[in-house]
């Protein structure tokens, strides 16, 4: 299932591991998740990942990033049709719509109002895993 991570649930889920963002960032590691993502997605990734107040060790960051490259799925977005509130959002809606996500994941839902997303649903942590147990069944 390919699915967009927003930055706040891999930070979350590499803090917290038990917690539901924990629970995703082990299934986009073992490959049941695959992430999509582009350039800009990952720099940002790569510089939050990096700040020193969340005390990551950069092998570790670096290996992660390599992951998402190798098992993720590159995508080429195009500007969407409506401006979210906050830009700097955009990217990741963008690479969904393009990389033909299944989801958005964030923790920040009132980023993406539902009529500005065409089409693509965005779900929180907790939601998308209640999501994906349907979708085995």
């Amino acid at each position: 299932m390919r699915v967009v991570l927003d930055t706040n649930v891999l930070v979350s889920g590499l803090l917290s591991p038990f917690k539901a963002p924990g629970e995703i960032v082990r299934m986009s590691s073992s490959g049941t998740l695959q992430l999509c993502y582009d350039v800009r997605i990952l720099s940002e990734y790569s510089d939050v990942l990096r700040r020193s107040k969340f005390n990551l060790r950069a092998d570790h960051v670096n290996a992660l990033l390599d992951q998402i490259k190798t098992g993720g799925h590159h995508a080429t977005g195009v500007p969407l049709k409506k401006a979210l509130p906050d830009p700097s959002d955009e990217p990741f809606l963008e690479i969904a719509v393009a990389g033909k996500a299944s989801c958005l994941i964030t923790g920040n839902l009132k980023h993406y109002p539902h009529a500005d997303c065409q089409g693509i649903t965005v779900l929180s942590p907790s939601d998308f895993l209640l999501f994906y147990r349907k979708q085995l069944k």
